[in-house]
């Protein structure tokens, strides 16, 4: 996974409302859902950071209402993020197991976003692409995971990504009404200066009390046995 985890004047400090959509039907089935990319890639000019907080404005404002609105039909769903100095640059992933007609209907409520079309027109977000919903070609639950990892791992993985991407989501909701303190921004530099502020809490966050609120407890769920790190060394947390 990436690290490790946009503009427009503005109505309300919340996710927008997704247009109504047509009910989809249910497949109970897992071979009849597949996996699904949404993939947001930003503006990163040459020496400059990346915009770490249009990830976090995206998940928010764009993702966040039509994820809501789909959930009952979405069975896995996560976060991607990377910005590496090659083709694909800086890239923010929506990525959810679902039928392909809600994954049509997904793409298109996105699409039809405005803020999303905002931040398309102003050349902040330079690309969008999704999948064919035509076809399915990822399967399989472990599909979407690292074809390096053990199968086991692999088809379970979802299940933790799932819940990370969660927090980290509910994070920059909670953070943004922090910062805000209840006003409601109404210009594109506002907004934008209200998700570099709330990104800046949330790695605050992670700094100071993530070694124990995450790794911490995840080391403690596999007994604490150390494991190997980049660096080959053996650690615990």
């Amino acid at each position: 996974m990436g690290v490790v985890l946009a503009l427009a004047g503005c109505s309300s400090l919340g996710p927008s409302r997704p247009p109504e959509a047509k009910p989809v039907e249910r497949e109970a089935a897992a071979s009849e859902k597949g996996w699904w990319y949404a993939r947001f890639v930003m503006n990163w000019p040459d020496d400059s950071d990346p915009s770490w907080y249009m990830d976090l404005l995206l998940a928010h404002r764009v993702v966040s209402p039509v994820l809501a609105h789909y959930r009952s039909d979405i069975l896995f769903w996560r976060f991607h993020r990377r910005a590496i100095r090659d083709q694909a640059g800086h890239q923010f992933s929506f990525i959810f197991y679902a039928s392909p007609a809600t994954a049509a209907q997904i793409y298109d409520t996105l699409a039809a976003d405005e803020y999303l079309r905002e931040l398309r027109s102003s050349g902040q977000i330079q690309q969008v692409t999704y999948d064919d919903p035509s076809k399915i070609t990822r399967p399989n639950i472990e599909d979407a995971s690292d074809t390096s990892w053990a199968l086991p791992i692999k088809k379970s993985w979802p299940h933790f990504i799932l819940g990370v991407s969660q927090m980290w989501l509910d994070l920059i909701a909670d953070y943004a009404g922090q910062v805000s303190n209840g006003k409601t921004p109404t210009k594109r530099d506002e907004v934008q200066t209200l998700y570099k502020k709330v990104d800046d809490r949330i790695k605050e966050a992670w700094q100071e009390q993530g070694r124990h609120a995450f790794l911490h407890h995840l080391n403690a769920i596999f007994e604490y046995e150390p494991l190997a790190v980049y660096e080959k060394r053996m650690m615990r947390f």
